[in-house]
């Protein structure tokens, strides 16, 4: 069996940084992907998804973007093609098409069965990301068999769904991108709101993620508690014009805004009397957000236009129903954005919690030697972006170097 002294499991953005950080310290290590480099971006996006990030953002261990559209947001066939760049510029040890079987602890280290072989490791490392297998909830079982159900990763565009009315369920980034992107097709959509995260996409001359960033408010630290707390993503998209896209414009484009799915029984769908609250919650947050921005400009003396109202989302609660008859309301499609799970059944080590999820602090595991790298919120706010992935990189390969005898490190720097 083939020895390394690291194994990456997975082969995008966080498995890249690592090994870039891994490479600069003359770490042996492999990096193994289920598919081609960034395989999850290549298969589980839509046609026109761009970044919710400004390609400035785009920033990896020694490597950032580097076109001359800074506050463009890129395409993913953009942002692959910069990852292939991104891997050219130090050529990772990357094993492509190559699927891991098991991980099973030994005495001292690890054994990865693949597709391709077995290795044994000093160090693993689960770089498989947040975006795992999307999560669907147990309600879903209820709707009748001539209503079609679709997931984000399967969704590509709005013509290859059937004819007929469709209900979104869930207003987080990729649920409002979709319901905007459907209703523009000339369907009529049907947004079903849970919590959410609205932000403006420009706030006082800049980006609203040049304000977070600026202010310090990504790279913030999470605590345990905040980090099992599971957080709505941004309600954000990256267009051209920089437009905001929140329930008020999905309002004006006449997107349907109904609250939360409680029950189903066939085409009937019982919703809950929560939309008010929901939008009046997500307002209050964003409200507080913009006074901390407002207090960074104002205790830095920071340039910047006044700053600005908003429009609350509340008043476009009123009225919302309790019931939803899809067949009277000829709603043949329901896409279920409602966020992602993960899944380990080739761990077999002692390291998952009562819901599935691989135990960590800070990345790192109870078991020596077994990290995780990429989940959301995994020491910070920006964790889970491309632009926050390398801090958390760095600090785990420092962690795979101090394990490592001074001796075995000098000899593979001296190789």
């Amino acid at each position: 069996m083939p020895r390394t002294n690291t194994v990456i499991i997975g082969g995008g953005q966080a498995g890249l940084a690592l090994s870039h950080c891994l490479s600069a310290l003359a770490i042996d290590h492999v990096v193994i992907e289920r598919g081609k480099l960034a395989q999850r971006w290549r298969s589980q996006s839509w046609d026109s998804l761009h970044l919710l990030t400004p390609n400035w953002m785009t920033r990896l261990p020694g490597f950032h973007y580097d076109g001359d559209d800074a506050d463009g947001f890129m395409s993913v066939r953009e942002l692959i093609a910069l990852f292939e760049r991104y891997a050219a510029t130090f050529r990772p040890p990357l094993l492509t098409e190559t699927s891991v079987q098991s991980v099973d602890a030994r005495t001292t280290g690890y054994r990865v069965a693949t597709s391709r072989g077995t290795w044994v490791a000093d160090s693993v490392v689960v770089a498989t990301g947040s975006c795992d297998l999307p999560f669907v909830p147990d309600v879903s079982r209820g709707l009748a068999s001539s209503i079609t159900q679709i997931v984000p990763a399967e969704y590509r565009r709005p013509d290859q769904l059937p004819a007929g009315g469709v209900l979104v369920v869930g207003a987080s980034a990729t649920g409002v991108q979709l319901a905007d992107e459907i209703q523009r097709s000339g369907r009529q959509v049907t947004l079903a709101v849970g919590r959410h995260t609205r932000l403006p996409r420009r706030y006082r001359g800049h980006d609203i993620l040049w304000w977070l960033d600026g202010a310090g408010i990504l790279n913030r630290r999470v605590d345990a508690e905040a980090r099992h707390h599971r957080r709505p993503s941004l309600q954000l998209v990256g267009k051209p014009d920089h437009s905001s896209l929140d329930l008020a414009a999905l309002h004006a484009s006449g997107v349907r805004l109904v609250g939360r799915v409680q029950e189903i029984d066939g085409h009937r769908v019982r919703i809950a009397d929560d939309l008010a609250a929901t939008t009046a919650a997500a307002d209050i947050k964003m409200a507080d957000l913009l006074m901390r921005i407002d207090d960074h400009i104002a205790r830095h003396r920071l340039a910047a236009p006044g700053p600005e109202a908003f429009t609350p989302t509340r008043p476009l609660a009123s009225a919302t129903p309790r019931v939803l008859d899809l067949k009277d309301e000829r709603i043949t499609t329901v896409v279920w954005a409602t966020g992602y799970r993960r899944a380990y059944p080739w761990l077999r080590v002692p390291v998952l919690d009562a819901h599935g999820e691989i135990a960590h602090v800070d990345g790192e595991t109870r078991m020596p030697g077994l990290y995780v790298l990429g989940f959301n919120f995994q020491r910070r706010l920006n964790s889970g972006f491309i632009d926050g992935v390398g801090a958390d990189a760095s600090v785990i390969a420092g962690r795979i170097e101090r394990s490592i005898p001074r001796g075995r490190v000098a000899q593979a720097r001296v190789a």
